[in-house]
Parts: structure tokens; sequence; C-alpha cells
């Protein structure tokens, strides 16, 4: 059996992972267009990983126009079946500090003008109830813990559009919900990871308090913790890669089969120009 390729996305800071063995590089295409950079094919501790900053190398790219669709249909072309995620964030609660780090296992859908689905305009329905796979969520807050991280074992990511940060009106509301981190980019990377049965998990690095702090969120702060985070980041990316299993349990998750039963449109009434897009994602249920 082939072994499982490991998908390593990098957020702002993280635009490279130093240590890895890179043995190629593909610029690919996809029915949903070029995905964000050069797609970096290594192995690091004896595992093949596929590399590729969200925001591409010159961070070119904001959350809002990030190619979302093509970055996780470039990474189900190359056969990866797990993705640790990198993510910038703004804490909204007092005891997630900058710097610290957070393994989120709830989502809140802010965005309003990104493509969310593989699968327009057919109906295809996959359960989102856990939005990230908890047992890669376990194997991260593991590796953080043996690294010496300080990490936060669970907590809700509100997503919202940006590029400009929250208004304090904003920032208060998603506290009164229970939220407990804000950004901009977990969404809608985890719903397509979803549909296409990829594992998925983020690594939330905390940068500042937002605006609901008297400490107003800035740039310059922003970017002067990303720095100081990095280091971490790839200390705890490295950690995990060993942990990750070689291959999946679906029992364990529901992942590795978010699309059985999920597609209600008849494979004859596909238009014509997704077809292939579609077959690809959903093969392994056609007889």
């Amino acid at each position: 059996m082939t072994q499982a390729r490991i998908g390593i996305i990098g957020g702002s800071g993280v635009y490279d992972l130093e240590g890895i063995e890179y043995f190629s590089e593909m610029d690919m295409d996809t029915p949903f267009g070029s995905p964000s950079d050069t797609l970096r094919l290594g192995r690091f501790a004896d595992r093949e990983l596929v590399f590729l900053p969200r925001h591409g190398r010159g961070h070119q790219f904001n959350p809002s126009h990030v190619p979302y669709q093509a970055n996780l249909y470039a990474m189900k072309q190359l056969g990866v079946e797990w993705i640790v995620a990198v993510n910038a964030v703004g804490s909204l609660r007092l005891e997630m500090k900058p710097l610290d780090f957070v393994v989120p296992d709830q989502l809140i859908d802010r965005t309003k003008s990104r493509p969310n689905t593989f699968f327009d305009p057919i109906a295809v329905h996959a359960g989102f109830a856990d939005p990230f796979c908890n047992p890669l969520r376990d194997l991260l807050i593991e590796a953080a813990r043996e690294c010496g991280i300080p990490v936060h074992p669970k907590g809700t990511y509100v997503c919202m559009e940006g590029p400009l940060f929250s208004t304090r009106a904003e920032s208060n509301l998603y506290r009164s919900w229970g939220a407990h981190l804000i950004g901009m980019t977990a969404l809608p990377e985890a719903k397509l990871a979803r549909e296409a049965e990829i594992c998925y998990a983020i690594v939330a690095a905390v940068t500042d308090y937002d605006c609901w702090h008297e400490v107003d969120v800035d740039i310059e702060t922003v970017i002067e913790y990303l720095t100081k985070n990095a280091a971490n980041l790839k200390s705890l990316i490295k950690a995990v890669i060993p942990k990750i299993p070689r291959s999946r349990d679906a029992s364990r998750c529901g992942c590795p089969e978010a699309l059985k039963n999920a597609v209600l449109t008849r494979p004859s009434d596909f238009p014509e120009d997704r077809r292939e897009a579609f077959e690809f994602l959903i093969r392994k249920y056609r007889s």
C-alpha cells in the first residue's frame, strides 16, 4: 500500500521548513486554478511531505484571495491524507496569551465572499460538526507538550473575512459568544479538507489580544510575535510528523469517509465542465 503523504500548510511567518530533504517542486494546475505557490515535496523522519505556503512565499495573497480550492485539490492530487496547518490568530481570552499556541476544536464562519465547496452547483452535504480531525489534534497537543511549548488543547476559532481587523463591537460580540480566537484563514480551508476527505488540524499561534483588550492590535505587533513564534511552530511541526500514522483508520475519525452517502446529485446530472473534478473526489464510491 502506498504510504499516505502529510501536507503542511504554512501560514503567516512560515514560508519554508528548514531541515526537510526536498526532492521535487511542482507547479500544478487544477480545475480550480493554480495553488498559492509551488508545492515542495520532501522527506522528514522517513515520511513524505508536501509543503505549501498558504499566502505564497512572498505573502502575495491576502486571506480573501488565497486560492483555497486549488490548494486543497492539489494536495489531494498528490496523495495527501493528513494536513497540519499553521494560522496566526488574535486571542479573545486573557488566558490565551501572545506566543501561546492553541489547537482549536471548533469554528464559527464569518467569511462572506469565499467559495467554500468543491461541488458547486451540485448537492453534496458532508458532516462538519467537528471541523477538525480529533486524532490529529491529539497528536499536535502531545507533540507541543513534549517540546515544552505552551499549548491550549481546545478553543473556538472565529474566522472573519478580513483583511481589516475587527471592530471593537465585533471583538466583544465574539467574546460574548464564548469564542476564544479570531483569525482569517481557517475557512474555507477546513471545509475543503473535509470534502477532500483529508484529516486536517491547525496550530493557531496567538500574536495579539485583538481590540477588546486595552492594547489595540496593530500589524507591527503581529509581525513581531509571528517572528518570535516561527521557531516554535517549525519545531512543533517536525515533532508531530513522526507521530502521524502511516495509514488511516476510519473507525477513529470520519474524515476518510466524509463523502460516503453525502452526494445527492446523480452523476449523470454533473455539469460537464466540472465532471472530471467531481469524479476525482468521489471516485472510491463509484462502483
